[in-house]
């Protein structure tokens, strides 16, 4: 073991651990969901902190060798190799400080001995003064959340284009067939199988606009403004350079924001993020549930269209089987609303300069953001692509249905084809018999009037 110590007093540590004490206080402290922090923000700290140690080498803040070993731990951790370091629990109090205190340590016990040391000894490399120059918890943590939102998201979008080129191609596939639109579950007019899939289509690509939209806010960071925005214990040559550091580091356009007390206070924009993606959930869980209804049966249910089967449905009942992709879509769904319930009470929570709730904010956004990019590339690959059809039961649905005397009001009326149509349900005759027999239709003419075909077209 090696002893450290802080402003509350002393700790045993590991003696090899890469972490210190102000990390092993927060362990302690929060034993609250038993979750690790998400791998991919580790990365972006390391990320932030190596473009800080850049800025801060080439200023002459830090010596040259002791930006270089940070630099290189930086790395270290983007290579994947020391996450089991990050030991604080994603559901933590202090705005996100346990989880800047366990980068500050892992990357300066990293440079420790990339320089000859042993863990522990910061007169080498000091987690605060050396690794945190010119930062605070209050600027990196929403920094490395905002890229790390950014690049969660691209997964999304690319799964979106995915789903939407998948509907386009199945809505290519049933371009021929003709099927019965429903209003409030009750029948309507009819359709072509396709217009249902090409509407899903635009509605995709409309939520892949709404969601690129809701980006543009991350781009712009806090850097430099320290605890509150004022930029104290930072410097005017850190903050006119850490931006184009960090662009450089992360490949994407990273800009200031306006006003750095603003950009301190308020996590606005991470709730504008999940407002896009629950919206785009909200839609998908709809194509689901409207996907499940359709192939609901097989003997009495709508049955028109036969998802793929994926496994047994019943330990009681044989041969039974469920849609369990669909099933799983609308459960991201629910996941993503609950979430973004969440993340809007957190961020209206955040009081005068800053925002103590960014842990949870963080912690609910990537997982909404990756659970339902996970859940749209399971539903294109084991559902939507082998959806099949009925093609005969959606032409009996759409051929015996009484709405089909909707075609006749620009001729009859609306009060007389609904009489025509109050007489079939009566009767049991079709609506093409009664128009006949009753009102001396001309049969070629009715027959054109009546072509399902004809009324799928505006």
């Amino acid at each position: 073991m090696r002893k450290e110590k802080d402003g509350l007093g002393e700790k045993q540590v590991e003696l090899n651990a890469l972490y210190g004490i102000h990390s092993l206080r927060a362990k302690e402290n929060f034993p609250i969901s038993e979750r690790k922090a998400d791998c991919l923000f580790i990365d972006n700290i390391a990320r932030v902190k190596k473009a800080c140690a850049m800025v801060n080498g080439k200023n002459g803040d830090l010596k040259k060798e002791t930006a270089d070993a940070i630099i290189h731990a930086c790395d270290e951790i983007l290579e994947g190799s020391h996450y089991d370091s990050f030991i604080v629990d994603p559901m933590q109090g202090g705005a996100g400080t346990s989880y800047n205190m366990n980068a500050n340590e892992v990357i300066a016990n990293l440079a420790i001995i990339s320089l000859g040391g042993k863990p522990g000894q910061y007169s080498l490399v000091h987690p605060l003064d050396h690794v945190n120059l010119h930062q605070s918890t209050n600027d990196v943590i929403p920094t490395a959340g905002k890229i790390t939102v950014i690049r969660k998201t691209e997964a999304l979008l690319s799964s979106l284009e995915r789903l939407k080129e998948a509907l386009d191609k199945k809505a290519e596939e049933l371009t021929s067939v003709i099927t019965l639109g429903r209003t409030q579950l009750q029948d309507a007019v009819p359709m072509q199988m396709s217009q249902a899939f090409q509407a899903y289509s635009t509605m995709t690509e409309r939520s892949i606009e709404e969601i690129k939209k809701s980006l543009e806010p991350m781009h712009k960071v806090n850097m430099g403004g320290t605890a509150i925005g004022t930029g104290i214990n930072s410097t005017p040559q850190f903050f006119r350079d850490i931006t184009p550091a960090l662009s450089s580091v992360t490949g994407m356009k990273i800009e200031h924001c306006e006003n750095l007390f603003d950009g301190t206070q308020n996590a606005d924009g991470f709730a504008s993020v999940s407002s896009a993606v629950k919206v785009c959930a909200i839609k998908l869980s709809k194509m689901a549930s409207d996907l499940r209804l359709l192939s609901s049966g097989p003997d009495s249910g709508f049955c028109e269209i036969k998802l793929p089967p994926r496994q047994s449905g019943s330990s009681i009942m044989p041969g039974k089987v469920n849609p369990v992709i669909p099933e799983a879509l609308n459960q991201a769904a629910f996941l993503v609303m609950g979430h973004d319930l969440t993340i809007s009470m957190a961020v209206e929570s955040g009081q005068l300069e800053l925002n103590a709730f960014m842990p949870v904010i963080l912690c609910e956004i990537f997982e909404e953001i990756d659970v339902l990019s996970n859940a749209v590339d399971v539903f294109i690959d084991k559902c939507l692509r082998d959806i099949k059809v009925d093609k005969k039961k959606c032409a009996d649905n759409a051929l015996k249905s009484k709405s089909l005397a909707t075609a006749l009001n620009p001729l009859l009326g609306y009060d007389e084809s609904s009489a025509i149509v109050k007489k079939a349900l009566s009767t049991g005759k079709t609506v093409f018999e009664i128009a006949v027999e009753d009102y001396g239709i001309n049969e070629e003419k009715l027959k054109e009037l009546l072509n399902p075909v004809n009324m799928t077209n505006a």
